[in-house]
């Protein structure tokens, strides 16, 4: 799957690890690092030390200002790190407790919710999406939720729409200066997306599209009579606990500390994190935690909020057609590492990147953020990242 650098957000929100191209900003250098690992009592066989370092080369090798990280075992915070600066005016290292914009993150929750009301009868996986939505996409007839949940639909993903391109230092500074701050309805998105032809037939191929999630939180207003985001809330946020987590539509702040995003101009590095997250919506607009994140893939994989049978038909995948080879089931992804298999989703959304992968018995769990800047060492991210993701999930340091 392709997906070109871009400010805003991204193309292909699950680019960065399916593909090696996350939402990255494109300049020079981060600051210096100011590692802060924490490694609680009785961490056990938990390598704080070997944890710091592969989180310190997200900064030193891949030119990221900034990176936290989480890891949890058996319900417990095993270790927590923190490297480099969190905001260029005051240099303040980034806070190992920050929120950020977790980007397609949000498609899991969303995801969620739609299974949820799956297995109350509300929606069926193999109904037309046309049932739901009349007239709401050409050929609606022959798309089922299911292939808007896993990206089979061929629906032409919105961000690939060229006003969404911000490829040149002009559209840059007009997304700087005022397309950061524009408000988009679900529907308009859905327009933009259907005014260019499907990618292929229905089922017949597989393509990363954010207007999927647009369609399928649609549905979940349509089923339910309230908003996706009550729906996300009631469901998931407030029985789960996770109080740092928000849905904050036109919003444009992030609550509590946090590390801020900048996009790299030649004036200088523009500083990005306030902005109107509409033209993510529900294909990427959650602000969370590490600890928030970790928490939800644990409780999700771990049969807390959803039954057995809507789980299973969420990690049931479909080959998703990047490199390398990755596996997509309903609103949550499969990678390999090398001491076995994990689900998550990654998520990057105005230079804000994140991870949170956990094995399959939601037993552990590795949540990651990054401030990406620098467009030389682009290439290390995934490198990088996937090297902490192994200290982290295999035992034995495996990946690293």
């Amino acid at each position: 799957m392709n997906s070109r650098t871009t400010p805003r957000l991204g193309r292909s929100l699950a680019a960065g690890l399916l593909a090696g191209a996350t939402v990255l900003a494109f300049a020079p250098g981060a600051g210096a690092a100011a590692p802060s690992g924490q490694g609680p009592a009785g961490a056990g066989r938990t390598d704080s030390a070997g944890l710091q370092q592969a989180l310190d080369a997200i900064t030193s090798q891949a030119g990221a200002l900034s990176a936290i990280a989480e890891v949890r075992e058996n319900g417990k915070v095993t270790w927590r790190g923190s490297t480099g600066v969190g905001d260029l005016a005051t240099k303040a290292p980034a806070p190992v407790d920050g929120r950020f914009r977790a980007g397609s993150v949000t498609k899991t929750f969303v995801a969620t919710v739609a299974l949820q009301l799956s297995a109350e009868g509300r929606i069926g996986l193999d109904d037309p999406i046309e049932h739901y939505l009349p007239g709401a996409v050409p050929n609606g007839g022959a798309i089922t939720v299911r292939e808007v949940l896993n990206h089979t639909a061929g629906i032409f993903d919105y961000l690939e729409d060229p006003q969404f391109a911000g490829d040149t230092e002009a559209e840059q500074e007009q997304f700087v200066a005022t397309d950061r701050w524009k408000t988009y309805t679900p529907q308009q998105l859905v327009a933009i997306a259907t005014s260019h032809p499907p990618y292929f037939a229905p089922g017949q191929g597989w393509h990363y599209s954010n207007t999927d999630y647009q369609l399928i939180a649609e549905v979940i207003d349509k089923v339910t009579g309230h908003s996706w985001r009550t729906e996300v809330r009631d469901r998931i946020l407030r029985p789960l606990g996770l109080r740092h987590t928000s849905l904050p539509g036109t919003a444009t702040t992030i609550p509590g500390p946090h590390a801020h995003a900048y996009l790299p101009l030649t004036a200088g590095p523009a500083d990005v994190t306030d902005l109107n997250a509409s033209q993510a919506g529900p294909a990427g607009e959650l602000i969370s935690t590490t600890d928030d994140l970790a928490r939800f893939n644990a409780a999700l994989l771990g049969g807390r909020l959803l039954a057995p049978a809507q789980l299973a038909e969420m990690t049931t995948t479909v080959a998703a057609d990047v490199d390398p080879p990755t596996r997509y089931g309903l609103g949550l992804m499969r990678i390999s590492l090398p001491c076995g298999d994990f689900w998550g989703h990654p998520g990057g959304i105005y230079n804000y990147t994140t991870y949170v992968f956990g094995d399959r018995s939601g037993t552990r769990q590795v949540a990651i953020s990054v401030t990406p800047y620098d467009p030389a060492k682009s290439a290390e991210l995934n490198p990088t990242v996937f090297g902490l993701m192994g200290r982290a999930l295999c035992p034995t340091g495996a990946g690293s």
